[in-house]
């Protein structure tokens, strides 16, 4: 017996159970029933008892005895494949190296200190796949140690990819705090993530024009940008080979003492800016006058005080109207607070008074809106009186909006305009360390107390940003991300940056073309996660212990994403 589907002209063809015989040395078929009423699964159900299969309730044919997270390990896995990244490490296999790609992979997924991370990877595939699922956390530790000693040579392997004679060099500095005060490189200093009373370290990070990074040095938690400076370029000239290039920095970071070493340096330039002081004096001896803005955002000049130098000075009045905003509400902020303080000091009960106590609670407000210039205080032993310094708030206000690059670069090699955009290469430093610190990777706070142990930390986390880097330029098409990264390169450079009509659109309906939800790099990440690797085997009761692996079919999305991570290269 078997079933023939038997077509109904434009209906569902009709299942009829048949059966075969012989007459007169011909074969021929007999209708035994009209299976119609039956679903598609019951006459399925019956084709395959015909064939001779054995059919139970599902659970009797196997079990899923584990159903770990795969999709997300996948295309982290992916991309550290398509970027050669276990030669990067080192050329030979060691169990080290798996723990390291185990460790940069989970901090891109999940950041966790290391014993949890140790817990977390159970939960996906990745211990498995790089075989590290023994792993203890003195063994995360002591693959920490492996590849701090193999630091200076993974960064010369991302110089010599990214990096070559007369590049762009993108340099600036950051810090993170800690928690505990064992740690040598651990001090007092300017503090970048608002946490008082914490002691801090910092680092530096070299990354190419576009912020792709290509090393980074840690030092003590008080040390000042200038002093971090030379080192940096000494390191790109004698580790990398890179003689020639073109140093780009904060006003902070490329000061006035640092440019006569920077000048003595043959085959190096630097673009930086000006500070506030400096551009004040340039305004007050007529070398800088306002009216040169009124017909355009951008002019070229030059000055004695800044002998073989090109000065670019800027006006942007979207970044002039945000400034006289914001410090218009911080004087009103502080004013109402020194005004609270005045009231207190007339008050019959609870009367502050005394000069000292009066001006601790004056010096509060006056730090915490950091307006002490624009006000002028009398402080008493029965009372406070303040003004607003309306001259020295005029000053200022006029070099909203105003800022002036400064670089040793001839015109010939690089224009005004490319100058100013070259500056501003430096928000893709600030952006990896956003995503150092808050928005990914999670470097702080550090619990480590030793000095190489911070040292390796954070060079596993500027790792991880590197492949996260490229994750998030592949996955451009699929985020908020603008795709339309040439605009750059041709856009005014003084003018606020302005998205894509493209861009703008996904912004705007969250939608891409297709209709799908846009992602984060984040929320993305998610959505592969759904994708599991089921273990599955047969019931222990049937004697049959062999198992088999079931991936869960990507949806459209998902094969999405991978598809352009495959597309990655270096």
């Amino acid at each position: 017996m078997h079933i023939d589907l038997v077509p109904n002209r434009g209906s569902t063809p009709t299942p009829l159970l048949r059966e075969s015989f012989r007459e007169g040395g011909r074969v021929r078929k007999r209708t035994l029933a009209n299976l119609s009423a039956l679903s598609g699964e019951q006459v399925e159900s019956i084709r395959a008892i015909l064939r001779g299969d054995h059919l139970g309730p599902v659970s009797e044919l196997f079990e899923v005895v584990a159903s770990p997270h795969h999709g997300h390990v996948q295309a982290v896995r992916t991309a550290m494949d398509r970027l050669g990244f276990e030669r990067l490490l080192a050329s030979r296999p060691s169990r080290e190296r798996n723990i390291v790609c185990a460790m940069v992979s989970a901090r891109i997924l999940a950041p966790h200190p290391k014993l949890a991370t140790t817990r977390w990877w159970h939960t996906t595939t990745l211990a498995d796949d790089l075989g590290v699922t023994a792993a203890t956390a003195d063994d995360l530790y002591a693959a920490m140690d492996w590849l701090l000693d193999h630091q200076s040579h993974i960064e010369k392997k991302l110089a010599a990819r990214h990096l070559k004679q007369g590049s762009l060099v993108l340099y600036d500095l950051t810090s993170s705090y800690f928690e505990g005060t064992q740690c040598p490189l651990a001090r007092f200093g300017h503090n970048r993530d608002g946490k008082r009373g914490k002691l801090q370290v910092n680092y530096g990070m070299l990354a190419d024009r576009r912020g792709c990074p290509v090393a980074v040095s840690v030092f003590e938690g008080n040390v000042s940008d200038g002093n971090t400076l030379l080192e940096q370029v000494e390191k790109t000239r004698e580790d990398f080979g890179i003689e020639k290039l073109v140093l780009v920095g904060d006003r902070g970071m490329i000061a006035q003492k640092k440019i006569a070493d920077l000048r003595a340096i043959e085959g190096l330039d630097w673009i930086t800016a000006l500070k506030t002081g400096q551009i004040r004096t340039l305004m007050a001896a007529g070398h800088l006058q306002l009216g040169l803005f009124d017909e355009r955002n951008l002019f070229e000049f030059t000055h004695p005080d800044y002998p073989g130098e090109r000065l670019v000075a800027c006006r942007n009045p979207a970044l002039q109207k945000l400034r006289a905003h914001k410090r218009e509400a911080l004087l009103a902020a502080t004013t109402r607070d020194l005004e609270k303080i005045r009231l207190r000091c007339t008050q019959a009960k609870r009367k502050l008074k005394g000069r000292d106590k009066i001006g601790v609670a004056v010096g509060r407000v006056i730090n915490k809106y950091k307006m002490a210039k624009h006000f002028a205080l009398d402080i008493r032993d029965d009372g406070c009186e303040f003004t607003r310094r309306q001259q020295e708030i005029a000053d200022e206000a006029g070099l909203d909006g105003i800022y002036v690059i400064r670089t040793s670069l001839r015109a010939k090699q690089m224009s005004a305009d490319d100058s100013v955009r070259s500056y501003k290469a430096l928000s893709n430093v600030e952006r990896a360390f956003r995503s150092f610190k808050t928005v990914d990777l999670n470097v702080r706070p550090i619990h480590h107390w030793l000095a190489d142990r911070v040292r390796s930390h954070i060079f596993l986390c500027l790792l991880a940003y590197y492949v996260e880097w490229h994750m998030r330029e592949a996955w451009r098409p699929l985020m908020f991300a603008d795709e339309d990264q040439t605009a750059k390169q041709t856009r005014d450079p003084v003018a606020p940056a302005k998205r894509s009509a493209a861009a703008d659109e996904k912004a705007t309906t969250k939608l891409l073309d297709d209709g799908s939800a846009v992602h984060s790099f984040k929320t993305l990440l998610a959505e592969l996660a759904t994708i599991v690797r089921n273990t599955c085997r047969m019931p222990a009761s049937r004697g049959n212990a062999k198992t088999f692996n079931a991936v869960t079919a990507p949806n459209p999305k998902q094969r999405k994403a991978l598809e352009l991570i495959e597309a990655i290269r270096v």
